[in-house]
């Protein structure tokens, strides 16, 4: 097709106001992806590049053990192992959280259901506006991207107060509900355990409202036709404090190790907990909030995963490093900002890399 035929914000425009998603596309037997999905050069060479390597072990993300969270005598070793991680890698996994296998089944196959509705099901709550409660949406960075990614994409704002009822869906509905009354318990134990690794208190990020600002994003990974063209999701880091990712047992997540991708092997009854952008700043750099992607699918069977974002609730207020970790040894690496002026930023821009993070570092400590 000639470039001066190619009319890319039209076709983007078309595809959303289809409201049929990636999944759609797929449904209608597509056997090449649309080209405003197709990916920049130097993407495609590096995911050439890191498919043709063996790359680093896999079991570089440790899979940390919280069985005797709760005991005196085993807590500061899992303390410890988290710290450790959360400094070197910014990535790890946790077993013996507490929340059964079975659960994990249940959320994973109601996420499923809720993608494999008829389009004209899911259309209903298609919205790219994700203030609203409940959404429905291919690529929330569909306009702003240089190429769109391979995947859909519920959305769930979960706190400080669940939307109603009858908003979230109600194929997924109860599940959504039981899941986020698990999510809220792991992630309050895991702030406390991130905070006891700096040396803070332990309930400091509970207090600052990071507890309360949770958001659900529930992605489905189809079939790709032209995997080497395409993503499931671009190189990113998150928003907020931390993120609890319930990945199926496909595949596909890569983490960012020096200058090498990690794949982060799916390991049974696992959860993968990430630091993200907030807590490196607040840890002034202790801490990592560490790029990652997710390969496009290449298997017939769709991905699942599920991603809590821990965000404060209060916007208003100043985000910068704890006070406590400043010293005249270490001074302060980031200025402070508000959350509002954070997600503004978050929000009108494409997912690439770590570019907010440095914004907000301070100049003299590059």
């Amino acid at each position: 097709m000639a470039t001066e035929s190619y009319d890319r914000a039209k076709e983007v425009k078309q595809f959303d106001d289809s409201k049929i998603g990636v999944k759609g596309l797929v449904d209608s037997g597509v056997t090449a992806i649309p080209r405003f999905f197709i990916h920049p050069p130097e993407t495609l060479a590096d995911l050439r590049r890191t498919s043709l390597t063996t790359g680093p072990d896999p079991h570089v993300i440790p899979t940390i053990d919280l069985a005797g969270v709760d005991s005196g005598l085993l807590r500061p070793a899992i303390v410890e192992k988290i710290a450790r991680a959360s400094r070197e890698l910014g990535f790890f996994q946790i077993v013996n959280h507490g929340i059964g296998e079975e659960v994990l089944e249940r959320v994973i196959g109601a996420i499923k259901g809720f993608h494999e509705q008829p389009t004209e099901v899911k259309a209903k709550v298609y919205r790219r506006e994700t203030n609203t409660g409940v959404s429905f949406l291919s690529n929330i960075d569909l306009f702003q991207s240089k190429a769109a990614s391979w995947r859909d994409t519920l959305q769930v704002r979960l706190g400080p107060a669940l939307p109603k009822l009858d908003e979230i869906p109600e194929i997924c509905r109860n599940e959504v509900v039981e899941w986020n009354q698990h999510v809220t318990r792991l992630g309050e134990l895991l702030m406390g355990l991130l905070c006891e690794g700096l040396g803070v208190e332990t309930g400091r990020l509970k207090e600052m409202t990071f507890l309360e600002g949770r958001v659900m994003v529930a992605h489905y990974y189809p079939y790709c036709p032209q995997p080497d063209l395409t993503v499931g999701i671009t190189s990113h880091t998150d928003p907020g404090a931390l993120t609890i990712l319930l990945q199926d047992q496909r595949g596909g997540l890569q983490v960012k190790f020096g200058e090498e991708w990690v794949d982060v092997k799916p390991v049974p009854g696992a959860l993968v907990i990430n630091i993200a952008d907030i807590l490196q700043i607040m840890s002034n750099d202790e801490y990592k909030s560490v790029e990652h992607r997710v390969l496009a699918n290449t298997s017939q069977e769709p991905r699942i995963s599920i991603a809590i974002f821990f965000n404060p609730s209060n916007r208003d207020g100043l985000y910068g490093p704890f006070p406590d970790l400043i010293s005249p040894e270490k001074p302060a690496r980031f200025r402070q900002f508000t959350l509002t002026d954070y997600l503004r930023r978050f929000f009108t821009k494409e997912l690439d890399g770590k570019s907010l993070v440095n914004y907000y570092r301070l100049s003299d400590t590059q």
